[in-house]
């Protein structure tokens, strides 16, 4: 969830990937697995991404989440938010690192939910898929980063996503790997060391990539159509893929008459804001709903101002094809 915060906030410009963090004193006092930052450190967000990522750094965590949100509390209230809009029922966040503490708690199924949505910012895998990287590779005190999570280096496919333990929640991982257009998310919780933590997934992910497949509808980029703004500075949205969009089938289930609708609402007005709902995509077998995603609009659109919109109007009054 700390990590989503963070894609969220680059992908609404509140954060640049070169923007310098600050460490507090307090971001500096957290135990655990961290990167050793020093209090007044200062570290891209770059690389306090690939120390959370690659090395679960619970100091680096504090750090983004004072960045993001302005204290660690204010940032704990943005989790639990985002929580409760992801519909999870059995997940309640004291903190941005997961060391324990009172009320602090999630389900493998609520984990799976939020690395699915994370995944959706793509770019993340550059950090959770490296195996080892450097930070402060240029200072006197260079950091080697050695990725947690082995099966990046050792599953065919395997880009992420991030392992845990704690002495109450033991050996936990939620993983993922992408072989062609196919990828799989496969949690598992409690498990008593590494080896067998990471030989539950492997047989998770190879049961998977043996029984399933899946047809893709849009690639990242791909134009979905256009999106009408009544009284909109910009009258037209058009709307692209900000993410694959594809439909899980079993091996050997023929995909013939597999199609899909894109049905967007008719009465969408501005203002309008970035993540608003304004339609659906819908994938049917026949007559058949298989799935449906949620589409969002891509952008903020303010009301047109008097002028513009008696422009409009009287272009579509006197200039009639």
């Amino acid at each position: 969830m700390t990590m989503l915060l963070i894609m969220e906030a680059l992908d609404h410009g509140k954060l640049k990937m070169d923007e310098k963090v600050r460490t507090s004193e307090y971001a500096a006092s957290m135990g655990g697995s961290q990167i050793f930052l020093e209090p007044g450190e200062e570290m891209t967000v770059q690389d306090m991404l690939k120390g959370i990522a690659m090395a679960s750094g619970n100091d680096a965590s504090v750090a983004m989440a004072e960045k993001v949100a302005g204290s660690e509390e204010a940032f704990v209230r943005m989790m639990n938010e985002r929580a409760a809009q992801l519909g999870l029922k059995n997940t309640h966040f004291s903190n941005p690192n997961g060391l324990p503490a009172e009320n602090h708690y999630t389900s493998a199924y609520d984990i799976a939910i939020m690395s699915k949505e994370l995944l959706k910012h793509e770019e993340v895998t550059k950090f959770t898929g490296l195996y080892q990287d450097y930070l402060r590779k240029d200072s006197p005190k260079p950091f080697w980063l050695v990725n947690t999570n082995k099966l990046v280096r050792f599953y065919s496919g395997a880009d992420g996503l991030k392992t845990g333990y704690t002495s109450e929640a033991k050996f936990c991982l939620s993983a993922t790997a992408k072989r062609d257009h196919f990828r799989i998310i496969a949690v598992v919780m409690g498990e008593p060391d590494t080896k067998t933590r990471n030989a539950e997934v492997t047989k998770l992910f190879d049961y998977a990539f043996s029984q399933y497949t899946n047809l893709p509808i849009y690639k990242t980029g791909d134009a979905i159509g256009d999106l009408k703004v009544g009284k909109g500075e910009v009258p037209v949205v058009p709307l692209t893929a900000k993410h694959p969009y594809s439909v899980l089938l079993k091996k050997g289930d023929a995909a013939e008459g597999i199609r899909h609708e894109v049905q967007l609402r008719q009465d969408v007005k501005a203002p309008l804001a970035a993540g608003e709902p304004i339609g659906k995509l819908v994938v049917y077998k026949g007559n058949q709903v298989l799935t449906e995603f949620t589409l969002e609009s891509p952008v903020d659109v303010k009301k047109a101002g008097f002028w513009t919109l008696t422009k409009r109007t009287a272009k579509r009054l006197f200039f009639i094809d």
